[in-house]
């Protein structure tokens, strides 16, 4: 004898297990956390207008024109 799940209901209206149900859950909790993260930016300002990128790559010149440091970089 066959017999319809008794779970849930998909959005369509088809039954749905209880495994189904978890899984179902899962995913929205993974979606919600993936748009949160898609919307999330870091701040790569010092606050003073000048990128970290551009002080990081400034301080690489100096230590590459510093002769004490008695490397030959790059």
């Amino acid at each position: 004898m066959a017999y319809k799940g008794t779970a849930g209901k998909s959005a369509t209206g088809a039954s749905m297990s209880k495994y189904d149900i978890e899984v179902e859950g899962r995913l929205n909790e993974l979606e919600k956390a993936v748009k949160e993260l898609q919307a999330h930016s870091h701040n790569t300002s010092d606050g003073e207008g000048e990128s970290i990128d551009s002080k990081l790559e400034r301080l690489i010149l100096i230590l590459k024109k510093t002769p004490s440091l008695g490397m030959d970089l790059y």
